[in-house]
């Protein structure tokens, strides 16, 4: 995955996200719960306080303070990676808790319908233009809780790609320890795994109960994921993370650190590792109740349930079939620039030449490029992005790396986003086992860091966001800029320029086919063989290769989307932009517009980047 968010299911209301980053989508929790004690609240709201308040801005910045408020706190793995100071936003206790995922959409509608009695209160044209840009996005996102509250049993919490049982170690792993409160904290967490865990269970168990449970093919992939974390055993990187962690904590005396290090080992082998070993069971007693080997249509419903999926997770108002028009144009469009610059006569023998192309430019990219130090790649991006992007504040940045035991089931690399108030830790995770070459790894940095995912985490903060908008999640947005982003930096590294631009443009005219097969696979009910035929054509015609990539998408249905049509999305908006300012136009200008507007669907991008 890429870009890791965190959100856990809140018992008292689920629906999904980014799934992923990339990347690396957990299990999305939306906004909390409103009680009906919030409702009241709001009925009674302005002609109470309005004049204590002063103005309809102030007034709705109450509300959305409040709802940011209980949404953080609704499980301890919220409030933590979205807060360092929790009372610094009048969040004094909240319980320690995972959350539990939910079968019930009524408690969705519920909720939905509560806080939309609340916003539809406010006069619209009374509030800010940022203020008007938080309510529209607000409104955007209930629409999305309401269409997805009817396929609560289609999500898969234990998606390959990035389910569960792969992103919760990591969760732990991160879990970053600012004073002994947090320890305590984690290793309760810990202790509340089986009971999360045993709600995954449960959930999964629902889905076989009403026929939408994953083939045996994915169960037996989710099988062996748990199995190579049980399989850590005295090397399990919590084990060495907590160490790491808790040494930096001074308030601790050493005999503090030892009683922790030792219960954090217990823990892990009496919470953690029993709840994996129950997970497993339980999966593989539910072996065979799935009875769909195809993509999501192959359910009742399921297409339905992919149109939503896209909608909410890319943020378009675009249909499946108009998305499918947009794709095949971006390629055809990239594989006429390939076709001028090899100076090829038809597109037909540029798909001939692709992979002697691929090959040629590989092996000289590999002697231009030297440099492997993912710091030294981040530090040189930075100083590179100045001319076509605005300037954001620098900011500390740790590069880890997947462990050795989750290489091969993990994503490539993935950013973790930093608390709201604590923008100054950043941290990208590599996985190095799929870092095939220099060139790989030049662009996988410049999508998780400079100018992708860190970039426009950093840039949006430092425009001083109201705290809700870090609630919601817009992956057409987010994947979609780390994607632009790293499509601009083919021309940052030290090839040519036309060997930049034929690389580029392959990698583009690649990702549209791994998501017209994500469309394929999930809307159209493309077997394997019909994807094998369809790779075929794009020169990739090994079985094996073409088996994963099927997997993959299996996986988790409609990620490839998020990415490449959230970066052609991008595109769009920088035609339109191009168009309007015609002679004047500048790329940092539009960059610059498009990163003030921060995460939102992208209609509602394209009409406040103009403001």
């Amino acid at each position: 995955m890429s870009f890791l968010k965190i959100k856990f299911k809140n018992s008292k209301l689920s629906s999904e996200e980014d799934q992923k980053k990339n990347k690396l989508r957990f299990a999305v929790s939306v906004l909390c719960a409103a009680s009906v004690m919030l409702v009241c609240a709001g009925l009674f709201f302005k002609t109470d306080i309005k004049k204590a308040l002063g103005s309809e801005d102030q007034l709705f910045l109450a509300f959305t303070e409040e709802l940011f408020r209980r949404e953080t706190s609704s499980n301890s793995i919220n409030l933590h990676y979205t807060l360092k100071n929790p009372e610094n936003y009048g969040i004094k206790e909240s319980p320690v808790t995972f959350g539990t995922f939910s079968t019930d959409p009524t408690e969705i509608y519920a909720s939905v319908e509560n806080i939309e009695t609340v916003l539809k209160q406010f006069e619209f044209q009374e509030l800010s233009v940022n203020n008007q840009l938080t309510y529209e996005i607000l409104e955007e996102h209930l629409e999305n809780m309401k269409a997805g509250g009817e396929y609560l049993l289609y999500e898969e919490p234990l998606g390959i790609v990035s389910g569960v049982q792969t992103q919760l170690p990591v969760v732990l792993s991160e879990y970053q320890f600012y004073r002994k409160q947090d320890v305590d904290t984690y290793l309760e967490l810990m202790k509340a795994t089986p009971e999360y865990f045993e709600s995954v269970a449960q959930f999964e168990k629902a889905k076989a109960e009403a026929g939408l449970f994953m083939s045996d093919h994915m169960a037996d992939e989710v099988i062996e994921q748990c199995n190579a974390f049980m399989e850590m055993k005295e090397n399990n990187y919590l084990i060495s993370t907590f160490v790491e962690r808790i040494k930096g904590l001074d308030e601790l005396s050493e005999q503090e650190m030892s009683d922790y290090i030792q219960k954090n080992a217990f823990m892990l082998e009496t919470y953690v590792l029993p709840s994996y070993s129950k997970l497993v069971a339980a999966i593989q007693e539910l072996k065979g109740s799935g009875q769909n080997e195809l993509g999501v249509c192959g359910f009742a419903g399921g297409k339905e349930y992919y149109s939503q999926v896209v909608k909410s997770s890319v943020g378009t108002k675009r249909s499946v079939e108009e998305i499918q028009q947009l794709i095949r144009q971006q390629m055809l469009n990239d594989l006429d620039a390939m076709e001028r610059v090899l100076k090829q006569t038809s597109k037909e023998e540029v798909y001939d030449t692709v992979e002697i192309m691929s090959s040629a430019v590989y092996a000289q990219e590999t002697a231009a490029m030297e440099e492997t130090n993912p710091v030294m790649i981040l530090n040189t991006l930075e100083e590179k992005i100045g001319n076509a992007f605005p300037e954001v504040t620098e900011t500390a940045l740790s590069v880890k790396y997947v462990p050795e035991q989750m290489e091969a089931h993990m994503s490539p690399a993935f950013y973790m986003i930093p608390a709201i108030d604590n923008y100054e830790e950043n941290v990208i995770y590599v996985n190095q086992a799929q870092m095939g070459n220099t060139l790989t790894l030049f662009t996988t940095l410049a999508h998780e860091g400079y100018p992708g995912h860190l970039y426009q985490t950093m840039y949006f903060a430092e425009t001083n966001p109201d705290p809700v908008r870090s609630i919601f999640n817009f992956g057409g947005y987010v994947e979609g800029w780390a994607t632009y982003a790293e499509m601009c930096s083919y021309y940052l590294t030290a090839l040519e320029k036309k060997e930049a631009s034929l690389m580029q443009k392959y990698s583009s005219v690649m990702l549209g086919v791994y998501t017209l097969a994500d469309i394929g696979i999930h809307y159209e009910g493309w077997t394997r063989e019909d994807t094998k035929l369809f790779f075929g054509n794009y020169g990739i015609k090994d079985t094996e290769t073409v088996d994963h990539i099927y997997d993959l998408i299996l996986g988790c249905p409609g990620n490839y989307l998020k990415y490449y049509v959230g970066y052609v999305e991008f595109l769009e908006l920088k035609k339109m932009w191009m168009q309007e300012k015609g002679d004047t136009f500048s790329q940092k200008e539009f960059h610059e517009a498009v990163l003030e507007v921060g995460p939102a669907p992208f209609e509602i991008v394209e009409k406040y980047m103009w403001k």
